[in-house]
């Protein structure tokens, strides 16, 4: 098991494109200048989205390495074998974390302030919202293959840019990050449910690939 989820991890990072990269980080410093005192969290949102992503595109890496085949000659059986990628999805949320500390602390320096629930805000959107994406992706890549995952990444991108502006064209950044502590819990129970529940099926799903 230990050596599936360094293996995950290995391909999370040398997977990483770095065009894709360099135009996410010039995003994130547009971000950091225009955003104001919700800068920190709104960079968090566009990096928790892209960890999230990324841990779907690393399918793509061992697609090209032909990794499928061989993990499924390995002695594991499918329960470890998919345990594996989500344990390393969990393992991805340090780096989320670290991230939106980073973003929140340039944000407070650069405005000279410091807001506790802006911090807070920020801290649950780095572990949710990779937990809800991977947990939705991850389910179709086993079943149907990592382009359909990819696809419906793609999508998924739309609702949460246009949930993000709604606040900020509409209510205000600070009704949304109101509205994050106040759903916290049950967001936070619904994602690790989601989340349980998406590696369920994605065991059934290898389990379903393997044997054809």
């Amino acid at each position: 098991m230990k050596g599936l989820i360094y293996k995950e991890l290995a391909v999370f990072f040398k997977s990483i494109d770095r065009r894709t990269l360099a135009v996410a980080c010039g995003f994130t410093v547009l971000i950091m200048f225009s955003g104001g005192a919700y800068a920190g969290m709104l960079a968090t949102v566009m990096f928790a989205m892209s960890v999230a992503i990324q841990n779907v595109l690393s399918f793509e890496a061992d697609e090209k390495a032909g990794w499928e085949k061989y993990q499924r000659a390995m002695p594991v059986s499918a329960a470890s074998a998919v345990a594996g990628k989500y344990i390393s999805v969990v393992c991805t949320l340090a780096l989320c974390l670290a991230g939106s500390v980073l973003f929140n602390l340039i944000s407070s320096v650069l405005c000279r302030s410091f807001d506790a629930m802006v911090w807070g805000a920020s801290l649950i959107i780095a572990v949710l919202l990779p937990l809800l994406w991977t947990g939705l992706s991850l389910p179709l890549t086993y079943w149907f293959g990592f382009r359909a995952a990819q696809t419906m990444g793609i999508l998924a991108v739309f609702p949460v840019f246009y949930f993000v502006k709604y606040f900020e064209d509409g209510d205000g950044l600070s009704a949304m990050t109101r509205s994050i502590f106040a759903c916290t819990a049950a967001a936070g129970a619904a994602a690790a449910a989601l989340f349980l529940l998406s590696m369920l099926v994605s065991v059934a799903g290898y389990r379903y690939r393997r044997r054809r």
